[in-house]
């Protein structure tokens, strides 16, 4: 877990919408393992639905006429050909069994932010992007998801880019924080330090 860290408009949030594809700067270079999404200087450009990201919102987003079960798999069909997570072993990663009848509107929001998780990972993703996900509630409510975020980064292995202004999610989840400051890096390293 790389997080980004920093100030309201310190740029984490921009920085993540690039990764995305979902904003385009005027000019640099995004790779991730070895492929490049974009270098303005040789005119590459991936477009944001060949990045295989996983993007879960500040709010969860679901899909208000899909049940929990239909909105986790909405993520499968983004899903390349070849091993994927498997449903089952995300519901209870996730521990939202007893919800995949439901309806999003009688969810809560931890409920809500567990199932987009859900389907990003579903999707079969690269990288997990995961913007202020827990910034909308409230702090039982964040209690109740970080055991679970935890499960995602010691169990699925998956490489995540986590955006927060909160020190102890940082401290809790990252293994690795860049501090940005006015949209500029001004530290990176191991969380530890």
């Amino acid at each position: 877990v790389t997080a980004l860290f920093g100030r309201s408009g310190s740029g984490k949030s921009t920085v993540v919408n690039a990764v995305a594809g979902l904003l385009r700067p005027d000019q640099g270079r995004i790779a991730m393992d070895g492929l490049v999404l974009l270098d303005s200087g040789a005119g590459i450009l991936v477009p944001p639905h060949r990045r295989r990201m996983g993007y879960v919102f500040q709010d969860g987003r679901l899909f208000p006429h899909l049940n929990v079960r239909q909105n986790l798999l909405y993520g499968r069909w983004f899903q390349p050909k070849g091993p994927g997570a498997e449903l089952s072993r995300i519901v209870d990663l996730l521990g939202i069994g007893s919800l995949l009848d439901r309806q999003p509107g009688a969810l809560s929001g931890g409920e809500k932010q567990r199932v987009a998780i859900g389907r990003a990972i579903l999707s079969n993703p690269r990288l997990l992007l995961m913007d202020e996900p827990l910034a909308a509630l409230d702090e039982g409510r964040k209690a109740e998801i970080l055991p679970y975020l935890e499960r995602l980064r010691d169990e699925l292995r998956l490489p995540i880019l986590y955006v927060s202004h909160s020190v102890a999610e940082v401290a809790r989840l990252a293994t690795t924080v860049v501090l940005l400051e006015a949209g500029q890096v001004v530290a990176a390293g191991p969380a530890a330090e």
